[in-house]
């Protein structure tokens, strides 16, 4: 009798994870590089670029779900109480996530965005204490502590808390959260639906923003080329998140944890070339950080385990 092997030659295999790493280091790849695209922005503030972000990034997703017919996927998500409650909530917490990074960006602040994504991964691991219950093991305690030390050590060099860094850190971790607990009901509901029906949730909001800055709006006063960008900032916003769900179903889960680390480095090198500066105090802080996030890593790669019951969801900046 013949044993035949079914599974699929090496090379294939080989060839569909390369594209999936490669897929994965452009998603994060375009999110590091945000700071520089809105720095260009700046000019229009947080407020009218978050609204922008909103209504073009709507408009591309009605665009795409006409184009591929997925009215049915999201209508059904509309239908669904549960499912929709959960995206409502994942709305506000992605419009926080965008809006004060916008902020960060165009008051000079990106070392403190990029902080918020270096630290996003502690405090993952520290909601999985707080809201599932999970037990930690000795290496994340460690990590987790040395995490809070940094941030002690750049409040002090600050003279404030570092706010917008926590408050992007934690509505990433939300917003994650809120999108596992979307997974575990009702089989999912896929990045394009679900991101129109966040965007749905927003636009009123985002569209009475722009009505209250009025005669402030600089969309049409800034040039053409301002006015692109702004309109350019849906389809920003919608490429890295189809090029992270090609990732996510090519390559292991710990190979995204790896690679999620590109953004903030990319982010903290692009503050660096806008000029930020960085006393002394505050590369010990940002180091601590880098402690406690390999710390965070050589305890996962050492245990090899299964995923966490839930995984940070890609929020763009």
């Amino acid at each position: 009798m013949t044993c035949v092997d079914e599974r699929p030659p090496a090379p294939a295999r080989n060839v569909h994870t390369r594209g999936g790493v490669a897929a994965g280091l452009a998603a994060y790849g375009v999110w590091g590089a945000f700071p520089f695209y809105f720095h260009a922005l700046r000019s229009a503030g947080a407020v009218e670029l978050l609204a922008w972000r909103v209504v073009w990034s709507l408009v591309v997703c009605l665009l795409l779900v006409t184009g591929l017919r997925r009215w049915g996927r999201v209508a059904a998500v509309l239908r669904s109480p549960a499912q929709r409650g959960l995206l409502a909530l994942a709305a506000a917490a992605v419009a926080v996530n965008w809006g004060v990074y916008g902020l960060a960006v165009v008051t000079g602040h990106v070392l403190e965005a990029a902080l918020g994504y270096f630290v996003n991964p502690l405090l993952t691991v520290l909601l999985g204490v707080l809201v599932l219950r999970e037990r930690l093991r000795p290496g994340q305690w460690v990590a987790v502590g040395t995490g809070l030390a940094a941030v002690v050590v750049i409040t002090a060099d600050l003279g404030r808390p570092p706010w917008m860094a926590l408050t992007i850190a934690v509505s990433f971790a939300v917003y994650g959260l809120l999108k596992n607990r979307l997974g575990q009901r009702g089989g999912g509901v896929d990045p394009l639906t679900g991101l129109t029906v966040e965007t749905l949730v927003l636009a009123a909001p985002a569209g009475a923003a722009l009505l209250a800055l009025g005669g402030s709006l600089t969309f049409a006063s800034e040039g053409p080329l301002h006015t692109a960008l702004l309109v350019l900032a849906g389809p920003t916003t919608l490429v890295p998140l189809v090029l992270f769900a090609t990732a996510a179903a090519r390559v292991p889960l710990s190979v995204i944890g790896m690679l999620q680390y590109l953004t903030p480095v990319l982010q903290f090198c692009a503050a660096l070339a806008l000029g930020e500066t960085m006393p002394a105090s505050r590369w010990i802080g940002f180091g601590l950080v880098w402690l406690a996030l390999a710390v965070l890593t050589a305890d996962a790669l050492h245990r090899q385990r299964r995923p966490r019951p839930w995984e940070p969801a890609a929020s763009p900046p």
